[in-house]
């Protein structure tokens, strides 16, 4: 078979640039690409600027961690569509790529069981306070108060922040240890919430009451440290915080002050606030954060898993080729936006 008799080839061979990623390659992009025509480069841009001169005349850009600001966006002279690997697109200026008539898309779905896994992991090793014990064990220390103290789970109160399909699968979890679930999402009824097992709680009331705090809030400018100083003061004394959502929605400084002080127990977080992954050049000792004993950190591994991440390469790859081969994505992030802007 010939090149041109590919379903969906097209003689000018769209470059699609994928802006960063970590998956070790990117065959999976192009075997799903070239076979619309499209020629995939692979770039591992730290800084808007390494987006510059790719921008120009690319067909479609694919972004992991790098942002895709409007400084990349106005250099843009061909590009129909933006994928994002995942499913929050802060790191995507969907104005300024809707007022360029550039469809954003990202991926849903994919790893909904991965980062509800990992938010009760995280919730139950600090629970139980596995860290004190292993340290402890290690040290020559066989006693159980080493752990001291260690509450009973059921009867407590899991408040969750945002309450969409992970934290209903985080709640649905919870539930199974005898927890009582509250949660806080504006965007959500209260209907929804008790379909769930859930009561839909303001944000102060969800702060007052609950034993454990669960994040899953996207990162928006309303969300930016959405809990701070005044956040943790109304929390329980004892409280255990997990926060497997953006890490800017967690002011880190102010979170140091509350775990030093003694007001909460533990934190377990999915990324700190500086998003290192974000960055060039990161260390550990940027943040007091990881000197903390009783805080667990992992490096965004959350939505992990072998099947999640093929699941997200695949997704964002054929969004590109759909939209390439003029076909509609599946997961549009601005489409009825660009449809207002054109009629």
């Amino acid at each position: 078979m010939s090149d041109q008799a590919v379903i969906g080839y097209r003689e000018d061979r769209p470059k699609v640039v994928i802006t960063d990623y970590d998956y070790g390659d990117v065959d999976i992009e192009r075997a799903i690409l070239e076979k619309v025509g499209a020629e995939v480069i692979a770039l591992q841009a730290k800084s808007e600027a390494d987006l510059f001169e790719a921008a120009k005349d690319c067909a479609a850009m694919m972004n992991q961690y790098a942002r895709i600001g409007r400084e990349t966006i106005s250099r843009m002279e061909k590009c129909e569509v933006i994928a994002r690997y995942g499913v929050g697109v802060d790191i995507v200026d969907v104005k300024c790529a809707t007022e360029h008539n550039i469809l954003v898309t990202n991926v849903l779905d994919y790893c909904t069981e991965e980062v509800a896994d990992h938010a009760i992991a995280l919730w139950m090793t600090l629970a139980r306070k596995l860290p004190d014990y292993d340290r402890a064990t290690h040290a020559g220390i066989w006693k159980w108060q080493s752990g001291q103290p260690v509450k009973r789970l059921r009867g407590s109160t899991m408040g969750v922040v945002s309450f969409g399909k992970i934290g209903q699968a985080i709640a649905a979890r919870a539930q199974s240890f005898g927890v009582n679930v509250i949660a806080f999402d504006p965007f959500l009824s209260e209907e929804v919430a008790a379909q769930h097992g859930a009561e839909l709680v303001s944000k102060s009331e969800l702060l007052a009451r609950s034993d454990y705090i669960l994040m899953q809030a996207p990162m928006t400018p309303e969300t930016r440290h959405f809990l701070s100083d005044a956040e943790f003061a109304a929390m329980k004394p004892g409280a255990i915080l997990v926060n497997t959502g953006r890490g800017p929605t967690v002011d880190n400084q102010a979170l140091f002050r509350a775990l030093t002080d003694g007001h909460l127990a533990s934190a377990g977080l999915d990324d700190p606030e500086e998003e290192p992954a974000k960055r060039a050049q990161w260390s550990p000792d940027d943040n007091p954060i990881f000197t903390l004993p009783n805080v667990i950190v992992t490096p965004h591994a959350a939505y992990y898993s072998e099947e999640s991440i093929t699941a997200a390469r695949v997704g964002a790859a054929t969004q590109v080729a759909k939209v390439l081969t003029g076909q509609a994505p599946d997961f549009p992030v601005n489409a009825d936006a660009l449809l207002e802007a054109t009629s």
